[in-house]
């Protein structure tokens, strides 16, 4: 099934958190909703699984208008961001419990609580009340629950949010096999970058109650179409450097431009495109070595050049040779830069090839 939204719009007295949104989902899709937390992602779920109302637009699952419809008469499975489990009752009557509530047959709840559990791996927990329950325990009850709805459509909200990695890690694997099992329409949310890029399939970013871009995770990636969707997708975070022009130079950030598209305010270069240089010539500049994080196979280095905080990614294998408080010689990759309009953030177009300024 697939989900619609048309000029969705809700606000809070004067806190308008979605205003006229409009967006698709496709049926059968792992799409991940990406926005920093107050962009609206939690509200939007609420809406379409019909705890709270719109102030105006309309929401359609597989076609059919369900903005009016009640809570219980939508074919949606939720998993809220939060475990809301209640504490005086066991692993197996929390996950039937929405069942209990639509008067479902003991034999036919008790199938599906076994199903669901086994899904989770908790069927050993199933005895167990959520004091007794690890974090992890009671997020996967929570996702247990959440998948007990008769549905092809699952709305998941920032389901793994304060959990550790590894065990984020660790469900982040399922929830897509579950999905692929189950062959359903999945809407996740978060507002962890990288998590969004390893689960999406299909990725939107929501920023002040706006889809600001939406479509293939690396589509989305490569191809930023606004500022802050290269802010908000990519893991480590992007440079997006200040536009100045003086005469007819230009300074993107701590690199000197021949020119620069009309309009532009801001650069974006993602980590990768930086490397470490042994002479200064093109599109290059000094920088001194701040900090390092070690990531397994990467290592992310922050700089400091003339002025501007950089961030670089680099191979981690131990042959960069690099280390805190060094002065190195940073260049970037020509094709790399996109730009953005001051006005609207929207990206602009620019030669494939931005080219040094003559020095």
């Amino acid at each position: 099934m697939s989900i619609s939204v048309t000029g969705l719009t809700k606000s809070y007295g004067s806190n308008t958190v979605l205003d006229g949104l409009d967006l698709a989902v496709e049926e059968g899709s792992f799409t991940v909703m990406c926005g920093p937390t107050g962009s609206g992602k939690s509200v939007l779920l609420r809406l379409l699984v019909g705890l709270e109302a719109p102030d105006a637009g309309s929401m359609t699952l597989n076609g059919v208008d369900i903005t009016s419809t009640r809570a219980a008469e939508r074919a949606v499975g939720y998993v809220p961001q939060s475990f809301a489990l209640y504490p005086h009752l066991s692993v197996k009557a929390n996950i039937g419990y929405p069942l209990k509530l639509a008067k479902r047959p003991s034999s036919e709840i008790a199938k599906r609580v076994d199903w669901a559990a086994g899904v989770l791996a908790i069927t050993h927990l199933l005895d167990k009340t959520p004091d007794q329950l690890s974090g992890g325990e009671k997020q996967r009850t929570a996702v247990a629950r959440g998948l007990l709805k008769e549905t092809d459509i699952f709305l998941l909200d920032d389901p793994l949010v304060g959990l550790d990695y590894k065990l984020r890690e660790r469900l982040m694997d399922e929830l897509k096999s579950i999905q692929q099992d189950l062959k359903a329409t999945f809407l996740y949310t978060t507002s962890d970058s990288l998590e969004a890029l390893t689960m999406a399939e299909k990725l939107m970013v929501l920023d002040n109650g706006a889809v600001i871009q939406k479509g293939d995770v690396f589509d989305v990636y490569r191809s930023p179409a606004h500022r802050r969707a290269m802010e908000l997708v990519g893991f480590p975070k992007a440079n997006v450097l200040p536009v100045l022009r003086d005469g007819g130079a230009v300074q993107a950030g701590p690199f000197k431009l021949d020119s620069a598209p009309e309009g532009a305010a801001f650069v974006g270069l993602r980590p990768e495109a930086l490397q470490i240089t042994e002479t200064a010539d093109g599109l290059s500049t000094k920088a001194q070595v701040q900090l390092i994080e070690e990531l397994g196979g990467e290592e992310v280095v922050y700089l400091q050049a003339v002025g501007h905080g950089l961030t670089m990614a680099l191979a981690g294998d131990g042959a960069n040779g690099t280390a805190e408080g060094d002065d190195v010689v940073v260049r970037v990759d020509p094709t790399a830069f996109v730009f953005f309009d001051g006005d609207t953030g929207n990206r602009l177009a620019a030669d494939t090839h931005v080219k040094a300024a003559a020095q």
